[in-house]
């Protein structure tokens, strides 16, 4: 599994260097893909939106042989699922760390796959950046910025609860789910009954997205994971190939004084 490009890619784009050094001229102002509510829950949470920040990457994704009638994980196409993802959200942490950014607060992550080139998708990381307004160290250990796919609500919730964001976390499993033989077809017409074969790869495979996702929040030394969500896509390969990808914000508790306590408690609905 290989990017399309023949060399690795060197830093940020051009394009973006530019964008990023005018958000930080005395006469920038700030981008934001927060809405109004956020934007102010944000704020009223402590900290400053800084710019929009972008991370992407055009990756190929090869074919991989399958058993018709096994179940079983496509280790190629989950490793390059991974290191697709990774590549935007290592690059959108870049752009974060330029502007001084001590977090990038909700993250989303889209896959799309183009005509123009058969096995090619773009993975695109998109959040805002944001300061804290009161100082504190809210990097993670590694000393990069924290990245959450909270709500603005949900970011100053978290934050009056004494928790904070550490990073999100992933987990993926692209899977093939065996076809039916025509025994199989012909047996089951007119009866209800449990397709165990099929239960037990879809369970086999949320639970190895669901350990990965686990496994990366330990790495981050985290208390745990909220807003976890499970997709299960067949994006180009067809029925029988899934991809099951678990998300979600690893945090941990801050010692008391470390949270800003807000002025006044707002009640804001998206």
């Amino acid at each position: 599994m290989t990017e399309v490009s023949t060399t690795p890619m060197e830093g940020l784009p051009q394009d973006a260097m530019k964008r990023l050094g005018e958000l930080q001229g005395p006469n920038g102002l700030f981008t934001s893909d927060l809405s109004v509510n956020e934007f102010l829950l944000v704020k009223e949470a402590g900290f400053h939106p800084l710019g929009l920040v972008v991370g992407s990457s055009i990756y190929h994704i090869g074919a991989m042989l399958k058993n018709f009638g096994s179940n079983q994980e496509l280790t190629g196409l989950t490793q390059a699922m991974y290191h697709a993802r990774e590549l935007a959200m290592s690059r959108m942490e870049e752009e974060a760390t330029m502007l001084g950014a001590d977090g990038v607060v909700g993250v989303r992550l889209d896959v799309g796959f183009y005509e123009w080139g058969q096995g090619t998708a773009e993975f695109i990381s998109i959040g805002t950046a944001v300061k804290s307004e009161s100082g504190g160290n809210w990097k993670t250990d590694k000393g990069t910025p924290f990245s959450s796919d909270l709500s603005g609500q949900d970011f100053w919730t978290l934050l009056q609860s004494g928790y904070a964001p550490l990073g999100l976390v992933l987990g993926t499993c692209v899977y093939h789910v065996a076809h039916q033989g025509i025994g199989q077809v012909i047996g089951n017409i007119g009866q209800n009954k449990e397709m165990s074969n099929f239960t037990q790869a879809l369970y086999e495979a949320r639970e190895l997205a669901m350990e990965r996702m686990q496994d990366e929040a330990k790495a981050l030394n985290a208390e745990g994971i909220v807003g976890v969500s499970i997709e299960e896509k067949s994006h180009v390969w067809g029925s029988h190939v899934i991809e099951f990808f678990a998300a979600g914000t690893a945090v941990r508790k801050y010692p008391s004084g470390d949270i800003p306590k807000p002025a006044m408690v707002l009640s804001l609905d998206r």
